[in-house]
């Protein structure tokens, strides 16, 4: 274990499993104190007290808020770093449900839009005077591979997050001056809940059988295999580290090959 992060702060979003809890031990084993953010209190107790510590003085916190409500998600950071200013921001909001583009309610892109863009830029504003103080920050957004090809029946999925990568990238051109990089990982079909939910939903819209209809989707990846979420916790700690302080405004896929554009 290194602690190439030691003195730093992590904030990650939705660190009680998946992707969020890999990374947050991740960046943990790395040396940085890591606060960890859901909507769980007790599960999120659980999560801050088990992350790894390897060097004297290290501490884990845990803040509970909910991405869909921007008030409270607001004032539980603005506490946090009143206290303890952070210095890495990992974004990561679990996913809209599934559905084509047409079909969906304008209530819907509007609830998803706040739990994730404004949510995002609510957290930004929050660390910023942190990061902006230390002269060095890392904003890692977790989205998905539909920035690059969108995915079928997955249209607000597609547009919520293709509105964050822009975002994003109008960030890293903003901040790089201070220090601060903005970055975003993709990932492809990764074991967690969120591709269950996508089995589930694609098995009850087609009637065809869920392991049939994950077999279809791996077929698809040259890797052959799904991820598993601490292999794409390894691309946020490399952008979050400061091997990655010329690394500024990229959309990294995670994904096995599946993506096929540039």
């Amino acid at each position: 274990m290194s602690s190439v992060l030691q003195g730093r702060h992590a904030l990650v979003c939705g660190g009680t499993e998946g992707i969020g809890l890999a990374t947050a031990q991740a960046l943990a084993a790395m040396g940085a104190d890591v606060t960890v953010l859901a909507r769980r209190p007790e599960r999120l107790a659980e999560v801050a007290a088990a992350l790894p510590r390897v060097h004297d003085g290290q501490h884990h916190r845990h803040v509970a808020a909910d991405a869909a409500d921007t008030p409270g998600l607001s004032s539980a950071v603005a506490g946090l770093c009143a206290q303890f200013p952070v210095h890495i921001l990992v974004n990561n909001t679990a996913g809209p449900p599934g559905g084509p583009a047409h079909a969906a309610a304008p209530d819907t892109y509007e609830a998803v839009f706040r739990q994730h863009l404004l949510a995002n830029q609510v957290l930004v504003q929050a660390v910023l005077p942190g990061m902006q103080a230390a002269g060095w920050g890392r904003i890692v957004n977790v989205i998905s591979t539909s920035v690059k090809e969108p995915i079928a029946n997955l249209g607000v999925s597609n547009t919520i997050r293709g509105a964050v990568a822009a975002w994003a990238k109008t960030l890293a051109s903003e901040l790089g001056p201070s220090g601060i990089t903005v970055n975003n990982v993709l990932p492809g079909y990764t074991r967690t809940q969120r591709l269950d939910q996508i089995l589930a939903e694609r098995a009850a819209a087609t009637g065809k059988p869920a392991d049939d209809i994950a077999r279809a989707m791996l077929a698809t990846v040259p890797a052959g295999r799904f991820a598993e979420p601490a292999e794409i916790a390894a691309a946020i700690a490399f952008l979050s580290s400061p091997s990655a302080g010329y690394v500024n405004g990229i959309n990294l896929p995670v994904d096995g090959g599946r993506t096929r554009s540039l």
